[in-house]
């Protein structure tokens, strides 16, 4: 007997505890909510489907969506280079500030350190001067050589739609996408969202297993393009169905053809070996799962994990939304397990292989970014990779180091001699990952959380 997605909910979330999670599901144009837990353990309110939540970088599928409107209107180019639209724009390389073109802004290709997220600015300026704070990112690879996933990158394109429109962001993007589309309780600031039951983000003890509010609550506002929005599921499933069907609003105005909602899904880069999946559209990160095409994003913000997957060749579509910075387990099993409920699908998972220690060693090393430092070290079942967030990250989103702490992450490689490995979830094989080899042959780099992160010479 098939369960019901609220019974689905409830099993998972007694296996990944969460102190409050939201719902969404569309199968054949059927809608279906679930909830479950409370909005703050200091100030509980239940979670119901009108809950804020922040979706964080789900978001970024809302900004290249207005790039598309953009580009159907003829109004922006994906193949002009960014200083057509800003002329001054700066990163530390030159030659990637003057080449890199809009869509490289949407499919993580620009090459340079992605995680830079705003600055302290609040105002309308913030984009803008989040953009002027750039000019010192350091170049990764060159653009369009590689992937590496790139919130900065989003927050070029929202500052795209600045210059075009003439207006904010979020009043751009209010105008052009949720108020066509009737998402009427999907907000960008904290003032519209503290009048209406919200969820705040949570940390739980690695030990004790204990939650606590997260503060502050939300990421600075220079970095909304790329994960600065509050919604309650509702809105989500709003967001689904539009993606979902023929480019049309729930009235029949018309937002986008349908060929520019089917070009969006089309890969633009592959990834093999990536978190994030098999490939990358434009913002939709792609994977194969038992033949089957899956789209989808998540979101982390601070104290907050979000999820949102869509198998359009089956009308299908499930979105969830916690308040806890642990939330990522409980979407994955949400997710993996309504798709195989309903539509029968498995999640693929990659076997471990266990290699002597001595020839793990070569991979050994400090790997770092603008947000994280992580050290891998070989242990007796295999590898480990231990990381902690940058203090410039931290000063930079004005959280403590806790809101971005994990515990250490053991890993095993696939097989006897490729760079690809696997994490160790419970004893089994989660999350994939790469290593990654120089000209010469030497481990250089590591390819994780869809991110790279450059290893420190010997």
């Amino acid at each position: 007997m098939t369960k019901t997605l609220q019974e689905l909910v409830d099993e998972q979330v007694a296996a990944h505890p969460v102190p409050g999670v939201a719902v969404g599901m569309v199968l054949d144009g059927e809608v279906t909510y679930a909830t479950h837990g409370v909005t703050n353990i200091e100030n509980p309110l239940d979670v119901d489907d009108k809950t804020l939540f922040q979706f964080g970088s789900t978001g970024k599928t809302y900004t290249a969506t207005a790039i598309m409107m953009l580009a159907d209107q003829g109004r922006v180019d994906l193949e002009a280079p960014v200083r057509d639209y800003l002329p001054e724009f700066k990163v530390a390389d030159e030659q990637a500030a003057a080449t890199v073109r809009v869509k490289n802004l949407l499919n993580h290709t620009a090459g340079w350190s992605g995680d830079f997220l705003g600055t302290p600015e609040r105002g309308d300026r913030a984009l803008e001067d989040f953009v002027e704070h750039m000019a010192k990112l350091k170049q990764d690879f060159p653009v369009g050589a590689g992937m590496s996933y790139n919130n900065s990158a989003l927050s070029v394109a929202g500052r795209i739609i600045e210059v075009v429109t003439g207006k904010p962001f979020d009043q751009a993007m209010t105008e052009m996408v949720l108020q066509p589309l009737g998402m009427e309780s999907t907000f960008f600031f904290a003032e519209d969202v503290i009048t209406r039951r919200f969820a705040v983000g949570h940390l739980q003890d690695e030990e004790t297993k204990e939650f606590s509010v997260a503060r502050p609550w939300a990421l600075p506002r220079g970095g909304g393009p790329a994960g600065g929005m509050s919604a309650p599921i509702t809105d989500q499933v709003t967001w689904m169905k539009f993606h979902l069907g023929d480019g049309t609003a729930q009235d029949g105005t018309r937002i986008l053809p349908q060929e520019t909602l089917d070009l969006m899904k089309v890969p633009a880069i592959r990834t093999p070996g990536s978190t994030l999946g098999d490939a990358i559209g434009i913002s939709w990160l792609i994977q194969d799962v038992d033949g089957t095409q899956v789209v989808g994003h998540g979101g982390t913000t601070i104290g907050q994990q979000s999820a949102l997957e869509l198998v359009p060749s089956r009308g299908f579509g499930i979105a969830v939304l916690t308040n806890s910075s642990g939330g990522g387990d409980l979407h994955r099993a949400i997710v993996h397990a309504a798709t195989a409920e309903y539509l029968g699908l498995q999640w693929p998972k990659l076997k471990a292989t266990d290699r002597p220690t001595e020839a793990l060693t070569e991979y050994e090393g400090v790997y770092r970014n603008i947000s994280l430092v992580s050290t891998v070290t070989t242990t007796k079942e295999g590898l480990q990779i231990d990381s902690v967030p940058t203090q410039d990250f931290l000063d930079m989103v004005g959280a403590p180091a806790e809101a971005f702490e994990s515990p250490p992450t053991p890993i095993k490689m696939v097989d006897e001699e490729g760079d690809l490995f696997v994490v160790i979830e419970d004893g089994s094989p989660g999350y994939r990952g790469s290593f990654q080899r120089g000209e010469d042959g030497q481990v250089t780099g590591m390819h994780f959380g869809g991110r790279l992160t450059l290893r420190d010479p010997a």
